[in-house]
């Protein structure tokens, strides 16, 4: 079976070194439209361009479909919205924190199947990034929206409380257990060797577990922050704010694991040890 995603990447307000936040297309004369992203007209414009080539090759939109709730992926959702009068699907904790910016009509979760036509996509519920995260999956082409899982540029940030890696991990080993052969994440080109990628992913997220132990048991008792320049020095001081909540998201996983206590003064220290 022929390939059935289309990538359309439209300028987005997302974090560097991506500019662009994918749309993806999934199916043939029936399709979804996952995760209009930009609230730029010009952008807008250019969608709707490529829906409107598609009509007149006889292929029409069913729905929208969201990955999750970041602006860089709901910023043209109204604007597409009224312009098509298609329906918003989006995970039940998506819709709740769009409220009163994106009007959602129907909920996907784990376990649902978004239909395009004849073809069939499995949806996953992957928390990690964000509590809402869906995925989607077809068997048959081996291809998987992955969203905010994964990137083609750029790094994933896990911010809390949305952003849990005890979650995150379990989620990409959830994607490793797919047959997936392409995975189209949110940001840059389509993946292929999904489960070295993945593998990668959750090699490189352990090793940065460690390594935040390993600091926060030389300082002993400490704050994020304290960490970063020796976790984060070949970064620019202008991210140490996005850095510092990336530790916090690896303290409270070793907190979890039982191996550091967090004390009420926001400070860390080795499990056990008083705060003082």
């Amino acid at each position: 079976m022929k390939r059935c995603v289309e990538r359309v990447a439209l300028r987005s307000p997302t974090l560097p070194p991506a500019t662009t936040t994918n749309c993806l297309l999934l199916g043939h004369q029936d399709y979804a439209i996952v995760d209009p992203a930009s609230p730029w007209t010009e952008e807008q414009e250019r969608l709707m361009a490529v829906v409107n080539q598609r009509r007149e090759a006889g292929f029409n939109p069913s729905c929208i479909a969201l990955t999750h709730h970041h602006h860089d992926h709901v910023g043209g959702v109204m604007a597409l919205k009224g312009q098509t009068g298609l329906p918003v699907l989006a995970h039940p904790r998506t819709a709740e924190l769009l409220t009163n910016t994106v009007e959602v009509d129907g909920f996907l979760e784990g376990g649902d199947v978004l239909e395009t036509g004849e073809l069939k996509w499995q949806v996953l519920h992957t928390p990690g990034h964000a509590t809402g995260h869906l995925c989607f999956f077809h068997s048959e082409t081996g291809e998987c929206i992955v969203g905010d899982m994964l990137a083609g540029e750029g790094t994933i940030v896990l911010d809390p409380p949305e952003g849990d890696l005890s979650d995150y991990l379990h989620s990409l080993r959830r994607l490793m257990e797919l047959d997936a052969s392409l995975l189209y994440p949110a940001h840059g080109p389509a993946l292929e060797d999904p489960h070295g990628i993945l593998s990668h992913y959750i090699r490189h997220r352990l090793a940065r577990t460690e390594q935040v132990a390993e600091e926060g048991r030389k300082k002993g008792r400490f704050t994020p922050q304290d960490l970063v320049p020796e976790i984060y020095a070949d970064i620019p001081k202008s991210y140490w704010p996005i850095a510092a909540r990336q530790v916090l998201c690896h303290l409270l996983y070793l907190v979890e694991q039982g191996d550091f206590s967090r004390h009420e003064s926001g400070r860390f220290s080795t499990a056990g040890a008083k705060d003082g």
